[in-house]
């Protein structure tokens, strides 16, 4: 019989071997303690099997309950781990601490009645007989194994019914291990009363987990992406603790970086090197926010990715890793496509501009179509969209209205559309040189209406939706009064648009200073007058200070322009 323990005992040895050599630090750590436990375990029963007098037997004995107590914890750990059922570290705790008494209580065999009550030696026809009469702790070892059993089949039946992400290869050789370690433990013992069955199983279970750590690493999709990025040699991969302690890189990175070769382990960054300062103000970017996690290094030709994450230990943060790619294609090809897209959106804005210049210039040349109609000298349109201009200037000044780009650049432009609505009045209303009647002065109060209906199907379909409204509004309420007695609808306040509260006062002022046919211009000190006692009535009184600050300006560019 010593021959069978012997071959047992180098099979298991040789096993453990292999996977010593086929580890990896993803590998589940109760597998490992299996790999441990297994060759310790027969390495017992081959002394026991060798011994010659009690004195002799009782050691080996004892430890053949190291895989008796913590093999077969280690057996339900993995099938725990596997299955992916969590066990809180209380419990594990509980487990660990019950299987270590029931294994020191196995220790007092010879000495105490606690395990044994009686223990006696044979060796017959070369077998060792250990004669016994089992204690109190022998029979909560069996309950305890019984236990572990029932935990770890129901763990697996469980898992094969509502875990389907689990593999079900895996889950057949867990269940297909403690099927055989079971009947080897105590259906054998009652068949073969020569040999322990047991270690035959413990051999068993080693080449079960071999193939079921090949199945895991098909499985383990972080663990086989890390070892593939490893073997193609075009990812890097550099890590720091959460000192800026460098804690080691990979070959990929080292080509990328040679200073890496230079830095110790443990230490933080080289001095007066160009990765490790980029590296510094890349991670210090990194606490800052973690959504800055990618940055670019350019190196002679190649333009490199460097993606920073978090270094984790299981669930813990410990550091920062590097993930490095060469990004060059792609750059190139993101740089090709700017340069397309830049010279695309110029030829666009090229195009556009023409559009929308010929647009201006047909609006433009529909107001001064109109203006050749009425009875001024001329140059109403030009004259009111620089007087906008400048109120415009002023009101930017202060911070009261916050006016945008767009909306200052909108209503100057949309200055010249404000009378288009005369192209709608009779022309014998439109010329009289005098004042109107009382029916005269309503046909030519419905420019304002006719004027924005104009503009709206002029502007109809255009992508600006902003400056039609503008547009619209300065042609439509031009004429309204802040005290509500203007027309077409007799709004007051600040139901008046800005716009239109701003093109009254420069449309007002240029008619007080501007020459016509019935009238000579009036002078600055009498118009300026006019416009101040209408702050309130007539014009808007918090744009008051806004005209009293462009007064001078509009007073010089109607100096500088013939009438």
């Amino acid at each position: 019989m010593e021959l069978y323990y012997e071959i047992v005992l180098v099979i298991s040895l040789l096993l453990s071997l292999y996977y010593v050599f086929i580890w990896h630090r993803h590998f589940e750590i109760h597998i490992t303690l299996i790999f441990v436990l297994i060759p310790i375990t027969n390495l017992a029963f081959y002394l026991l099997s060798r011994a010659h007098s009690l004195e002799e037997a009782l050691v080996p004995k004892k430890l053949t309950y190291i895989g008796g107590c913590y093999l077969i914890l280690q057996l339900m750990m993995v099938v725990f781990s596997l299955c992916e059922i969590k066990i809180g570290k209380a419990l594990k705790l509980l487990f660990y601490a019950v299987t270590t008494v029931i294994f020191t209580s196995s220790l007092t065999i010879g000495n105490s009645d606690l395990f044994y009550k009686t223990v006696g030696f044979e060796r017959v026809d070369g077998v060792v007989h250990i004669i016994s009469e089992y204690g109190t702790m022998h029979t909560v070892f069996y309950g305890m194994i019984f236990v572990y059993f029932i935990m770890s089949l129901g763990a697996i039946i469980y898992s094969y019914l509502h875990k389907n992400q689990i593999s079900r290869v895996i889950i057949f050789l867990l269940f297909l291990t403690e099927v055989i370690s079971m009947i080897a433990f105590f259906v054998g013992r009652m068949i073969f009363h020569n040999i322990e069955l047991i270690t035959v199983a413990y051999v068993t279970a080693q080449i079960i987990y071999l193939i079921i750590i090949r199945q895991m690493c098909l499985y383990d999709i972080s663990s086989t992406a890390v070892d593939s990025m490893d073997q193609t040699g075009n990812t890097g991969l550099v890590s720091f603790d959460f000192k800026y302690r460098y804690l080691g890189s990979n070959v990929y990175a080292k080509e990328i970086f040679p200073s890496l070769k230079e830095m110790t382990v443990d230490k933080g960054f080289l001095k007066d090197d160009r990765f490790s300062i980029d590296a510094q103000t890349w991670l210090d970017e990194f606490r800052k926010n973690n959504k800055n996690d990618k940055f670019y290094y350019e190196k002679q030709d190649n333009t490199y990715l460097i993606d920073i994450n978090y270094l984790y230990d299981e669930k813990r943060k410990k550091g920062y890793q590097f993930v490095i790619t060469d990004d060059t294609a792609n750059q190139k090809y993101i740089k090709l496509i700017n340069s397309y897209n830049t010279q695309l959106q110029d030829e666009v804005k090229d195009k556009t501009r023409h559009i929308v210049e010929m647009h201006d210039r047909l609006i433009m040349s529909m107001a001064t179509m109109v203006e050749s109609r009425d009875n001024s000298t001329g140059g109403h349109i030009r004259r009111t969209s620089e007087g906008v201009r400048i109120l415009i200037d002023e009101i930017r000044k202060d911070n009261r209205y916050d006016l945008s780009e767009e909306f200052c650049a909108d209503i100057i432009k949309a200055a010249p559309m404000h009378d288009l609505g005369k192209i709608a009045v009779d022309d014998q209303i439109l010329r009289k040189p005098g004042r109107f009647t009382p029916e005269e002065f309503e046909k030519m109060k419905a420019h304002a209406s006719e004027g924005a209906r104009i503009v709206h199907e002029i502007l109809e379909g255009t992508d600006d939706e902003e400056f039609k409204v503008i547009a619209e509004n300065v042609a439509h309420y031009h004429h309204e009064r802040y005290d509500g007695s203007g027309y077409p609808d007799g709004l007051k306040g600040k139901d008046i648009p800005l716009e239109a509260r701003i093109m009254a006062i420069a449309d007002v002022y240029d008619a007080l200073v501007s020459k016509r046919v019935y009238k000579e211009k009036m002078s600055f000190e009498k118009a300026d007058s006019i416009i101040m006692e209408g702050m309130g009535t007539q014009f808007d009184p918090e744009l008051e200070p806004f005209y009293v600050s462009a007064r001078e300006k509009l007073e010089q560019y109607y100096d500088s322009i013939e009438q």
